[in-house]
């Protein structure tokens, strides 16, 4: 049965338009100015926002659940509540963990992806690790991370994944990371590099090779110095990388948001939350991988070390906070939840913006840019 979203203001193009969307089985059929010559459902929008779904493609769980350690029902729960916070799909962050449990935590990603759901849909899985600098670990286990290249443990992950891995994060400066990087593009799985102190020569090696993003950028990153550019310099300049961001006033001051914007252009940045299981819930301590964590006024830091460990920011908050950080509009904004998140892991072709063909993911939006209902395939699941 097709449904009508009439007299909506709906994001296309870059642009607002008023008018009405048709969606059938999950797809988006039309949007425009449409005749009105056919009896279908109706849905009176009343001249209410409607953008796209968002896209987290960074996060490592929420509402008491770690991705890790998640089982199939934790993923689901995750799923239900990040749908009313705006995302409609997301990569399960794994972090950098022994094989054993990096293989039950793709298990249980597989179970998920069999069973029912209602809410966001999990679209793989992003390794952050193990090939990482213990220089710039921040929150990785150290004695986990790999200090080689291991292509056969991470073809054994994909293939336990039956291709889902859709994401890595690597240091550019583990030796022989950067020649691995078209094999591990080959096998599926796009590149990010981060946790890392690389010279810029090295960064620009992976970047040429072929990585496309950069994870958390600005965080467990040498900073830019005017003799030493070093990873950041690289992937600030480089103009197809795609640098993510974690825009909760924490990880990043508010006036290096809009250095980042400015130089990487709005089509280059993707807004991540990077959080954890206590996203969602009050302070207090909780486990991100292995290590413990504590929760000080929203503030995740590891118990040991008092590093930064992740976040409790979920994609609406980020929304409404980079509006407020650059005092952009909204259709400027929209694509750096959207559009740019989907085309860095290859989604785009089937999510990301509302244009005809796509999947009915797309949310209603307040005055106020607060997610008031959000639909998955063309369902309400908030």
């Amino acid at each position: 049965m097709k449904t009508r979203y009439k007299n909506g203001n709906f994001y296309l193009n870059h642009h607002f338009l008023k008018g009405d969307m048709i969606v059938e089985d999950g797809k988006i059929l039309e949007i425009g100015t449409l005749a009105q010559d056919e009896e279908m459902d109706e849905v009176d929008l009343e001249g209410q926002t409607v953008v796209p779904g968002f896209i987290d493609i960074h996060t490592h769980g929420a509402v008491g659940v770690d991705v890790n350690g998640a089982d199939a029902q934790g993923f689901e729960k995750i799923c239900q509540f990040f749908a009313s916070q705006g995302t409609t799909s997301w990569l399960g962050s794994v972090l950098t963990d022994t094989r054993e449990q990096t293989l039950t935590a793709i298990g249980e990603y597989k179970a998920w992806k069999k069973s029912e759901h209602n809410g966001a849909q999990m679209l793989g899985i992003h390794l952050e690790g193990p090939f990482l600098a213990a220089e710039y670990k921040g929150a990785m286990p150290e004695h986990l991370l790999m200090k080689k290249p291991n292509p056969e443990l991470l073809k054994e992950y994909q293939d336990a994944a039956e291709g889902d891995i859709r994401y890595i994060t690597v240091s550019p400066e583990i030796e022989g990371i950067p020649d691995m990087i078209p094999y591990i593009k080959s096998l599926g799985i796009q590149v990010a590099i981060g946790h890392s102190g690389a010279d810029y020569d090295t960064a620009m090696k992976a970047i040429r090779n072929g990585a496309m993003g950069a994870t958390h950028t600005g965080n467990a990153m040498k900073l830019l110095h005017q003799h030493f550019p070093a990873i950041w310099g690289a992937v600030l300049e480089d103009d197809e990388v795609y640098c993510e961001m974690i825009c909760d006033g924490r990880h990043l001051h508010p006036g290096t948001v809009r250095f980042i914007m400015k130089m990487k252009g709005l089509d280059r940045v993707v807004a991540i939350t990077d959080s954890i299981m206590a996203a969602g819930l009050p302070d207090g301590y909780y486990k991100l991988g292995v290590n413990d964590v504590v929760v000080v006024d929203g503030d995740a830091k590891l118990v040991v070390g008092n590093s930064r460990a992740g976040s409790t920011l979920t994609t609406g908050q980020a929304l409404k906070n980079v509006l407020a950080y650059t005092g952009r509009s909204l259709q400027e904004i929209i694509p750096m939840f959207t559009e740019n998140p989907a085309k860095l892991i290859g989604v785009y072709d089937r999510i990301g913006s509302l244009n005809p063909g796509k999947d009915a993911d797309f949310l209603i939006l307040d005055a106020e840019n607060s997610v008031k209902s959000t639909y998955v395939k063309g369902r309400k699941v908030f």
